[in-house]
């Protein structure tokens, strides 16, 4: 099984763009390096967040985005109660989708340290 958002040309320019995953300490950091998460500017213990950097590689990012909202598209049409479907409810398509490519790329990065292959998540009982 493949992860959600990301199909052969997504995953070919992970191998190509990305360096070796494990000069990165966590997920985070390889999301932060591509640009996927957003910009802090923090002062006097008052925490503001605006938005991506768009740092790092801008195909990279262009691609995680991309299938983002393919994802999101299918989302919107099931009838499932998935994340990306209560995240839809708060925001916008748009700003859903950076959310979900930075999930994908955390996900990507776990998966390349493990060299295991994806996993859907179980259902847990309500």
């Amino acid at each position: 099984m493949e992860v959600p958002g990301i199909g052969p040309l997504v995953a070919s320019a992970l191998v190509a763009c990305v360096p070796d995953p494990a000069i990165f300490r966590c997920g985070r950091n390889m999301a932060a390096w591509m640009g996927l998460v957003p910009r802090q500017n923090s002062s006097g213990g008052k925490e503001r967040l605006g938005s991506i950097t768009k740092a790092g590689n801008h195909y990279l990012r262009q691609m995680l985005f991309t299938g983002s909202m393919a994802v999101i598209r299918r989302a919107m049409q099931s009838t499932r109660r998935t994340w990306i479907s209560r995240l839809l409810e708060r925001r916008s398509p748009k700003v859903a989708a950076i959310a979900l490519a930075n999930k994908t790329a955390r996900v990507a990065w776990a998966l390349m340290m493990s060299g295991e292959r994806y996993r859907e998540p179980m259902a847990t009982k309500a």
